[in-house]
């Protein structure tokens, strides 16, 4: 009986450490099933009971918590700044070319790197519209997709 004390303790221990270094709430419901099971250990029951509590008690919190904790940790992805680019017009500052990895165009006052929605070759000084951002890279509608309309000059 005292060593599954120990060893249900040692186990909420490193639960609870787990829980710490993931803050996922991936192992919150064992600490609290071995910390039922500690319990029943301290009140005499056999090991095989234990065990039961142990597995019941994990379930039963995991059950009853999961889909709160789902809702809660599952967040919208937050809006940036750079995300108000997206329907608007750029400049294309230095030719847009995927398969050589270059481009750049300037939009909303900020010079980023560009790429061709559909792999088109877009020179520098057309007018491109913003159709989404992939990291730090704007992809952008060619000038046909759009007016067909160039500037001569890459300032806004």
């Amino acid at each position: 009986m005292t060593n599954a004390i120990y060893v249900w303790g040692a186990l909420i221990v490193l639960f609870l450490i787990i829980e710490a270094a993931t803050a996922q709430l991936v192992t919150i419901w064992f600490a609290a099933g071995a910390l039922a099971a500690l319990i029943a250990s301290a009140l005499g029951a056999g090991t095989a009971v234990q065990i039961v509590v142990f597995v019941v008690v994990s379930a039963v919190t995991l059950a009853a918590t999961r889909p709160l904790v789902k809702k809660i940790t599952n967040k919208k992805e937050a809006r940036l700044n750079a995300d108000r680019c997206i329907g608007q017009f750029a400049i294309v500052t230095e030719a847009i070319n995927n398969i050589e990895g270059t481009g750049l165009a300037k939009a909303d006052g900020k010079i980023w790197s560009a790429r061709s929605s559909d792999g088109s070759v877009i020179p520098e000084g057309a007018q491109v519209k913003v159709d989404r951002i992939e990291g730090v890279k704007l992809i952008v509608s060619p000038p046909s997709d759009i007016t067909g309309l160039y500037m001569n000059s890459p300032e806004e």
